[in-house]
C-alpha cells in the first residue's frame, strides 16, 4: 500500500523528522476495498474498473503534487463510481494539503460511511483531528484503524498515534504507541527520531541514545537527528561522540539552524 508518509520520510527536509510531522497520511490504492465484493478483473463493473484507472492517475498527480490536477481527475472518479470510498479517502487527502480541514473530515467521513471498516480513512481522520488538538477523538480514530486485521499499516498508525499522545502531553501512553510502532518496523525513521526525542526529554539519555545512534549510523540521518544525538551524547558525557556529530553537522548542513544552535552552545534551547 502506498503511503503518503513516505512524503513526508524525504528526511533531508528540515522539519519531517519533528513530533508534529508534516503528513502521516495513507493514500488510497486500486485495490478492492474490504467492503467491496472480491471481484476478478473480468466482473467488475465497467464503471468500477474506469474509476479505479483514473484514481490510480489521480494518486500519481497527488504524488507529484500537481494537487489541482488531482483534484480534478477526481472530480472525474467520482462522478463516475460515487460508491468508492478510496476516492473519499483521496479527497480528503487533498482538501488537508490544501488546508481546507472542513472539506477534508467531510471527505474521510463519506469514504467510512462507504466502507465503516476502511482503516486507512480512520487513520487519515484521525491524522486531521490530531493536527486540530482533538486527541482523544483523534486517538480513537487511531484504535478503530487497527482494530481491522487485515489492516497492514499498523506500525504507521501507531507512530501517528503515540505523536499525538505526546503532543497532548500523554507521554507514558507516547512511549508505549511509539515502542510498539518501532517493534513492527524498526526502519521507519519517524519513529526511531519520535521515540528517541521523547526519551531524551524525560532523561533516559541511554535508551534514547540507542534509537537515535540508530538512526545517525543510516542514511537518513540529518541536521535534526544529528543535533539530537549531540544533545544526547552531551548529557552522557561522550565528548568524543558529540564532536564527531558535531564535525558532520558542520560539513552536511553548514546553514541549518542547528548548526548555529551548536555553535553558540545552545543545547538546551
Amino acid at each position: 500500500m502506498t503511503r503518503a508518509v513516505a512524503l513526508a520520510l524525504g528526511v533531508a527536509s528540515t522539519g519531517a523528522l519533528l513530533l508534529g510531522l508534516g503528513a502521516c497520511a495513507t493514500q488510497p490504492t486500486a485495490a478492492p476495498s474490504a467492503a467491496d465484493s472480491i471481484v476478478t478483473p473480468s466482473d467488475e463493473p465497467e464503471n468500477r474498473r474506469r474509476a479505479r484507472i483514473r484514481l490510480a492517475l489521480a494518486v500519481s498527480y497527488f504524488e507529484e503534487g500537481k494537487t489541482e490536477i488531482a483534484l480534478d481527475e477526481l472530480k472525474q472518479v467520482v462522478a463516475i463510481d460515487p460508491s468508492l470510498p478510496d476516492a473519499f479517502v483521496l479527497r480528503g487527502l487533498i482538501y488537508m494539503r490544501l488546508n481546507d480541514m472542513r472539506q477534508g473530515e467531510e471527505s474521510f467521513r463519506r469514504a467510512l460511511q462507504l466502507n465503516p471498516r476502511d482503516s486507512n480513512a480512520h487513520h487519515n481522520l484521525g491524522w486531521l483531528q490530531c493536527q486540530q488538538g482533538r486527541y482523544d477523538e483523534s486517538i480513537r480514530e487511531f484504535d478503530r484503524a487497527m482494530t481491522n486485521p487485515l489492516y497492514a499499516d499498523k506500525a504507521k498508525t501507531l507512530m501517528a498515534m503515540g505523536v499525538c499522545q505526546a503532543r497532548a502531553g500523554r507521554n507514558a501512553e507516547a512511549e508505549r504507541s511509539l515502542a510498539r510502532s518501532y517493534e513492527l518496523d524498526a526502519g521507519n525513521p519517524v519513529t526511531g527520531y519520535n521515540l528517541a526525542r521523547l526519551l531524551y526529554s524525560r532523561g533516559d539519555f541511554e535508551r534514547a541514545r540507542f534509537y537515535i545512534r540508530r538512526l545517525n549510523n543510516s542514511e537518513l540521518a540529518n541536521s535534526e537527528t544529528l543535533w539530537l544525538g549531540i544533545r544526547v551524547e552531551r548529557r552522557l558525557n561522550d565528548t568524543v561522540a558529540m564532536q564527531q556529530l558535531g564535525d558532520q553537522l558542520r560539513r552536511r548542513y553548514p546553514q541549518s539552524r542547528e548548526r548555529a544552535s551548536f555553535d553558540r552552545g545552545a543545547f538546551d534551547e
